[in-house]
């Protein structure tokens, strides 16, 4: 077996969490390597949105012009009940955009690969090596040993740590004997992509408010008869997720003359082609340990979401933002590896609400008997007439961070921090850059790690100001996933920053 030399970072998988995870590291100046098991990436769409953290995610990682041009933004979600009345609208129509981008994105997955992987392809920190099949992994107290066949021969590479990017059937997963946490739900589901040429056909809805676009909107229809999403998508991509009833089989469901029947009824007529149709188990899942030593699960290999808020690939891209700052922070500042035993701390309970609100809209939607069908339908238009006047997005399904890398009892720890658009034109991020940043208002003194901000120096019509003044906070400090570290005086914040890091305390530049 042929031995390369060490590299910061090995990363296994290179779908777009394992891609992301490499220009994010790349960009940070650490070296990686990539394995890969296929030649090329899946020619096939399979996930297809993504919201507004996720895009800002790859603002961070300088790709947002690369990827932006090809997703289109949407305008949220709509569930319609039996009787064909909207019975939940989660529409974005209106509303502010405090994060600087739309909520809803819908993207094709093979250009998003594509531009991916463009963006650490210059890098030459950053290796791809394809065709490469995991086949085991050793760790001792400095380094992980990953060994891998290639061409038919067997290799093996050395890195500080591993990155477990490789899948819902993660073969690094299977080596640690990581088992998985079933939240208890599995339904089977048939997904059918399509070019169309022309709009979506619906049935009549009831109840739909006036600026609401079905075009541009997630529709599932909670029919007991078959529960089915009508998904957009970018350009003339269209997805249909439809429940399979009890008895009927997968094989006969996926042949092209059921699939044509199932699709009949929103497209009538209209030109389109069918170019994927495939059965799913939608389920819920985590893993009981993300991390064994040095190795760390990311993505499908550490959970698995029900996909009715559309969030399943966004925690993978959160995942490896998270471990990409704090990896940085050990190479580049000499921060305490340990910082890196927060990571489980930080996501685990974050995905876990989100698969809970997720199945708990399953269990909803998969309701087959018409009568409970019918009491939910009446259950849930009565909870949204009582909440007439507020406004609820998918966003607002995303928690806090409640434990790890924050300033705990600081208000706004753990919150994921605004982005307003600036009188420019341009984005908070783009102006005030990335990394750790400080906003405070006057002139304040720094630390070499930490950009700090005069807010005052901002024109963002008071939006930062604002957000200071609503936590009764003085400055607040960044982190570089753009999530908030903690709030109060500046100095103290960057002591608390240090300390946090398990670096000695930065002095004021």
């Amino acid at each position: 077996m042929s031995l390369t030399s060490t590299f910061d970072v090995a990363i296994v998988g290179c779908g777009p969490v394992g891609a992301l995870a490499a220009c994010l590291l790349g960009r940070a100046g650490l070296s990686v390597v990539v394995l890969e098991q296929e030649r090329v990436h899946y020619p096939l769409p399979r996930a297809v949105h993504l919201d507004h953290e996720m895009v800002r995610l790859f603002q961070s990682a300088g790709l947002a012009d690369r990827i932006v041009p090809d997703m289109v933004d949407t305008d949220g979600h709509l569930h319609v009940g039996a009787r064909g009345q909207a019975i939940r609208y989660m529409g974005t129509v209106g509303l502010a955009r405090p994060f600087g981008w739309s909520n809803d994105w819908f993207f094709y997955q093979p250009e998003l690969e594509a531009h991916l992987r463009a963006g650490f392809a210059a890098m030459p920190n950053v290796s791809l090596r394809l065709g490469a099949e995991f086949a085991g992994v050793t760790q001792d107290e400095t380094q992980v040993t990953l060994r891998y066949s290639q061409d038919g021969a067997d290799h093996g590479v050395t890195a500080r740590w591993l990155i477990a990017c490789d899948g819902s059937r993660s073969p690094v997963r299977k080596a640690l004997d990581i088992a998985l946490d079933d939240l208890g739900f599995e339904e089977p589901w048939l997904v059918v992509d399509a070019h169309v040429d022309g709009p979506v056909a619906f049935p009549p809805i009831a109840g739909v408010p006036p600026e609401a676009d079905l075009q541009r909107l997630s529709v599932m229809m909670c029919d007991p008869a078959r529960p089915a999403t009508v998904v957009p998508g970018r350009g003339q991509h269209r997805r249909w997720e439809l429940m399979l009833l009890p008895g009927e089989d997968d094989a006969a469901m996926s042949a092209p003359e059921a699939v044509a029947e199932l699709v009949r009824p929103w497209i009538g007529e209209v030109p389109h082609t069918v170019i994927r149709s495939a059965t799913y188990r939608f389920h819920g899942l985590v893993a009981h340990r993300w991390q064994a030593g040095r190795v760390f699960l990311a993505g499908d290999a550490a959970h698995q979401t029900p996909p009715f808020f559309g969030q399943g690939m966004c925690h993978g891209l959160r995942d490896v933002a998270n471990l990409a700052w704090k990896m940085a922070a050990v190479v580049h500042e000499g921060a305490d590896p340990a910082i890196l035993d927060t990571y489980q701390a930080e996501r685990d309970p974050h995905v876990r609400a989100v698969i809970g609100a997720a199945v708990a809209a399953g269990r909803y939607i998969c309701e087959l008997d018409a009568e409970r069908a019918a009491a939910r339908d009446a259950e849930m238009v009565a909870r949204a007439a009582a909440q007439t006047g507020t406004h609820q997005t998918a966003a607002d399904l995303i928690p806090p961070i409640g434990a790890g890398m924050i300033l705990a009892g600081s208000t706004g720890a753990g919150e994921r921090f605004v982005q307003p658009v600036l009188g420019c034109g341009r984005k908070l991020d783009d102006c005030a850059g990335q990394g750790w940043r400080l906003f405070a208002r006057g002139a304040v003194p720094g630390a070499a790690a930490v950009t700090t901000i005069d807010i005052d120096t901002i024109d963002d019509g008071g939006a930062l100001a604002q957000w200071l003044n609503d936590r009764g906070a003085p400055a607040v400090l960044v982190r570089p996933d753009h999530y908030v570290f903690g709030t109060g005086m500046p100095a103290a914040l960057i002591a608390a920053r240090a300390a946090s890091l398990g670096l000695v305390a930065e002095a004021a530049a």
